[in-house]
């Protein structure tokens, strides 16, 4: 199983990360969080590294229902999106895919959710093509 969905885009970097948080919004989600991890390479092992950052993206509602049938699955919230660079004007746009996050855990309530999770996130890769 895939752990991942994920497309290309070709612009500038802060855009697609815009463009990202849009397609995301639409379904649903808020990114909670962002890392930087050039940034934070460069400041904490002093690395260069391509630009790559990390969203944390955040479905209120179905943060909810996992939560409800599995309290600890907050350990593997929120559902990360990534955008890396993969070469002169051009990143690749990758989400989780919760259904194989959703493997580790042996809870049968937890799937129908997961897949619709999944869907959501799918979709947004899917109209960024």
């Amino acid at each position: 199983m895939n752990y991942t969905y994920s497309t290309k885009l070709k612009g500038d970097f802060e855009e697609v990360i815009e463009r990202v948080t849009a397609e995301l919004k639409t379904e649903g989600f808020g990114v909670l969080t962002q890392i930087d991890i050039t940034k934070t390479l460069k400041e904490k092992i002093d690395v260069d590294f391509k630009k790559y950052r990390i969203l944390g993206a955040c479905n209120p509602h179905f943060a909810y229902k996992a939560l409800s049938v599995e309290e600890t699955i907050g350990v593997m919230l929120p559902c990360n999106v990534i955008v890396v660079e993969a070469g002169e004007g051009e990143y690749e746009v990758s989400a989780v895919s919760p259904m194989a996050s959703m493997q580790a855990i042996e809870n049968e309530k937890l799937e129908p959710i997961a897949h619709e999770v999944e869907e959501k996130l799918k979709s947004v890769i899917n109209r960024l093509k």
